[in-house]
């Protein structure tokens, strides 16, 4: 691992934003994939409905406004940890090209090669 002396600045910089990204991530509550959906009174069916897919199948659920309600917050949970893993591996990747030696190459790999894009 590196020492405080060697730590490059990039590897400085990034840091305490991926430690940033760790405190949200576990301030985030319940989870489930999904989407959750209230229809109109005049529409047919269950008021409060929740879709996921199934082994490439979408299974559909009636719910409880209250059922409705929670999961609406855990599917929101859902997204912002998705985004939160997402932004976390860029900077990952960041740090890991900006700062641990690797082979020689004769053009610079791309932003979009390293995902950071």
């Amino acid at each position: 691992m590196w020492g405080m002396n060697t730590r490059s600045r990039a590897q400085r910089t990034l840091t305490p934003e991926y430690r940033r990204l760790q405190r949200r991530m576990a301030a985030i509550g319940y989870l489930t994939q999904g989407s959750v959906f209230q229809r109109r009174p005049s529409q047919q069916g269950s008021r409060y409905v929740w879709t996921r897919k199934v082994r490439a199948k979408t299974v559909t659920v009636a719910l409880s406004k209250e059922q409705y309600q929670w999961l609406r917050r855990a599917v929101a949970n859902q997204r912002e940890l998705e985004s939160l893993v997402a932004r976390m591996q860029k900077l990952s990747r960041r740090i890991l090209f900006e700062t641990v030696p690797g082979v020689r190459r004769r053009k610079s790999l791309s932003k979009k090669v390293l995902g950071l894009i």
